[in-house]
């Protein structure tokens, strides 16, 4: 019996080679970085996938070591922006001015489901076209009498040759089609805010990141964990402690998946922006750094301000309050929003959005960042406007819609969300315990942390 090879993605270096010296091009690193790149091409050494996983081809034994090598000499340079993971430096770098607003105890309960269904609904309606791009996703929506989106995807009536030249997301579509919906599938934009309300049950505000490492090990399968989480998960497992397990080979810290972690910071400190992105820098930093835990500050801040607020301005603005004024993504964020007041064209929005980011990875956090809080703006608090612009944007559909549908969902409360996005009061998961759970359990969960802090 001769033993098949398995290929085991996200966490072999020369998986990771590639992605490293995209990410010193981004951070400005790379004049420093330049031989490293070259020693990696003579060596037979590729460039980052389109796609982040297994390298094209095994690698041997000295290929891989050689990627070692060069991933931790490449980690020893430091990017010359500004833009610290520390909290006081991020607190000191950021425009501040959001006082604790006080929710009102009649609305909140509605407020808090209304974020959980809202989630689930822009997740749900992005998880078949994940990793298609803009134009197969407008061409599908287009061919079912979907365009302007505004309901779920259907595989009913979708020409042969169109579903040939833009297949589904193969790990999601078939339970999140219109025609197959029944509860919510599972999806790790919606296992990490159960996660998050775990941890806060378990060990209170005051966790620590190794408590967020904690819950990680005791409740997360590793199958369930992609790119900068699977790096820190494996890095956890060799011994690394937090909150290194965000450098150590790990070139994808600063891709969104902090961000999707963020929401339930935010639920559980309605009214306080600042208290909430506190929480999630906790969280984020033991996979990220810079902008990957600026963005999940960003969404603990806008998440707690929308159950109180009035209008999605303010909730952005409450988001850019606790971010580093001068950073990447605080620059993107600020650009998106002036397009999305003036321009009354979404689409021509979301073309200036891949001018200036259309060279980021699809699941960065920064150009993604940006369509959220453009699809905010531009969507003025109409529900199904909001996510379904999040979604025909592009990039990683499924987290950016469920993010500006929690935000909305907040805003308008479960009673403002349509029945038309309420996929069913059940939502499938692979964590202990929440399998089958409703999410009227879930909201009385989270109101009942929240209660703790009053």
């Amino acid at each position: 019996m001769t033993d098949r090879l398995i290929r085991l993605t996200w966490v072999q270096p020369e998986d990771l080679v590639g992605h490293e010296l995209r990410q010193a091009a981004e951070d400005g690193r790379l004049p420093e970085a330049a031989a490293i790149a070259a020693r990696w091409h003579a060596a037979g050494g590729h460039d980052a996938p389109p796609r982040a996983g297994a390298s094209p081809r095994p690698a041997g034994p000295e290929l891989r070591g050689l990627a070692g090598e060069l991933l931790d000499e490449l980690a020893a340079i430091p990017s010359p922006l500004p833009e610290p993971t520390g909290l006081a430096e991020i607190t000191l770098g950021a425009p501040g001015g959001f006082p604790r607003v006080a929710a009102d105890p009649a609305r909140l309960p509605d407020r808090v489901l209304g974020a959980w269904l809202g989630r689930a609904a822009g997740c749900v309606l992005g998880k078949p076209v994940e990793k298609i791009p803009r134009e197969g996703i407008r061409e599908i929506a287009e061919a079912t009498g979907n365009w302007p989106i505004r309901g779920w995807f259907t595989a009913v009536g979708l020409p042969d040759e169109v579903a040939a030249r833009w297949p589904w997301n193969r790990r999601s579509a078939v339970n999140s089609l219109a025609e197959n919906i029944d509860g919510v599938p599972e999806d790790d934009d919606l296992n990490f805010p159960l996660l998050g309300l775990a941890l806060l049950e378990r060990f209170g505000r005051d966790f620590t990141t190794a408590d967020v490492a904690a819950m990680w090990l005791d409740e997360l399968p590793a199958g369930r964990v992609f790119t900068a989480e699977r790096a820190a998960y494996r890095n956890l497992l060799d011994g690394i402690e937090p909150p290194r397990t965000a450098t150590h080979r790990n070139p994808f810290r600063e891709w969104i998946g902090a961000l999707i972690r963020a929401d339930v910071y935010g639920w559980v400190n309605p009214g306080d922006p600042a208290a909430a992105a506190a929480l999630a820098w906790r969280d984020a930093r033991l996979s990220h750094t810079g902008n990957g835990v600026y963005g999940a500050m960003m969404v603990a801040a806008m998440c707690a301000h929308s159950l109180v607020a009035s209008s999605v301005e303010d909730v952005v603005a409450a988001g850019l309050s606790v971010v580093p004024a001068g950073s990447r993504l605080a620059r993107a964020v600020r650009d998106a929003v002036e397009d999305a007041s003036s321009e009354p064209e979404f689409e021509r929005v979301v073309d200036r959005l891949y001018e200036r980011h259309g060279d980021l990875h699809w699941v960065h956090t920064i150009n993604n960042a940006a369509l959220i809080a453009a699809a905010l703006v531009h969507g003025r608090g109409d529900f199904t406007a909001s996510i379904a612009r999040a979604v025909a944007g592009g990039w990683d559909t499924d987290s950016a819609g469920a993010t500006v549908g929690s935000i909305v969902g907040g805003l308008l409360g479960a009673s403002g969300v349509p029945d038309q996005w309420k996929p069913g009061n059940r939502l499938a998961s692979s964590l202990r315990g929440f399998d089958g759970i409703g999410f009227d359990r879930l909201a009385a969960r989270t109101l009942a942390v929240a209660e703790e802090r009053a």
